[in-house]
């Protein structure tokens, strides 16, 4: 990638990290509800079967209570684990949030060993965390590269959830950065077009 765009990449995820600072935890509740709320209203989650969710950092909106709703459902609900061996994450199925979901590899919960992988073209709704996003479907992540190449394998909605704090006018990208299909924060709910 061109050091231009490593630079620029680097100062927007600083900026909005100091941004998402100054969001105060009983804020960061009352956001996650409404994001919640939101993306229950969504044809996106109605018609999903199959979503892949993930276990929030401190910073992130807290989509967790969703996962039990949508195991009440009788949704298939799934989680990203890391695979040490391969550098990357596969996705998990989970039944049971009590009994299968243990601390992982960067101690984010994740399913446990004994749950088992869900191929990626099964997934219906792909719930996606990242740093910094715009109305174009574009993402920054946290660096590392991925999670970009865990949705590359994917074929269902990419929807990308972030506090409004978090959305910029354009993000610049890479030619591996995968492009969401939706974006979801508190306040909106967009289809990207094109």
């Amino acid at each position: 990638m061109q050091p231009d765009i490593q630079e620029a990449k680097a100062l927007l995820r600083k900026q909005i990290r100091d941004a998402l600072q100054k969001i105060s935890p009983t804020a960061r509740t009352t956001l996650s509800v409404q994001i919640r709320d939101r993306l229950k209203e969504q044809a996106i989650w109605k018609n999903a079967g199959a979503v892949l969710f993930f276990a929030p950092l401190p910073d992130e909106l807290d989509l967790w209570p969703l996962l039990e709703e949508a195991l009440a459902a009788g949704k298939i609900a799934a989680l990203p684990r890391f695979n040490p061996a391969g550098k990357n994450y596969v996705a998990c199925r989970v039944q049971n949030l009590r009994s299968e979901i243990a601390p992982g590899e960067f101690g984010l919960r994740e399913p446990a060993a004994r749950c088992a992988g869900i191929p990626l073209d099964r997934l219906d709704l792909i719930l996606v965390p990242g740093v910094v996003f715009d109305w174009h479907g574009h993402r920054l992540g946290r660096g590392k590269g991925f999670y970009d190449r865990l949705l590359a394998g994917t074929r269902g909605v990419k929807c990308g959830i972030a506090f409004d704090e978090q959305m910029v006018n354009d993000v610049p990208v890479g030619p591996s950065d995968v492009r969401m299909n939706f974006m979801m924060t508190p306040t909106r709910g967009a289809e990207i077009a094109g």
